[in-house]
């Protein structure tokens, strides 16, 4: 099983391929606790992603409220190797409409 560093930057590698001209921001979580992990801005949408190393990996206090709440604004989504694929495509379906 790989590290959760080492997941995000694979999946930062997988999105900009999948969304070519995307742009990518890692959030800085000591300015709000809890806040997702990345910022991705494709065209004139936006999602965050919550990155964790595998399904069963613990929250931090505040992550489920700021990933709810950011998902009913635009979109965003906890996303873990097992999901991964099921994540992407979701954000794919989101940056079409």
């Amino acid at each position: 099983m790989q590290n959760e560093n080492t997941f995000k930057t694979n999946l930062i590698k997988e999105i900009k391929n999948k969304f070519p001209g995307c742009m990518i921001f890692h959030l800085n979580p000591s300015e709000r606790n809890g806040v997702p992990d990345l910022l991705i801005l494709y065209k004139n949408k936006w999602a965050t992603l919550e990155g964790k190393k595998s399904k069963n990996s613990k929250k931090r206090p505040h992550q489920n409220y700021y990933v709810d709440l950011m998902n009913k604004m635009s979109f965003s989504r906890f996303v873990y190797p097992e999901n991964k694929e099921e994540v992407l495509n979701e954000l794919s379906k989101a940056f079409r409409t």
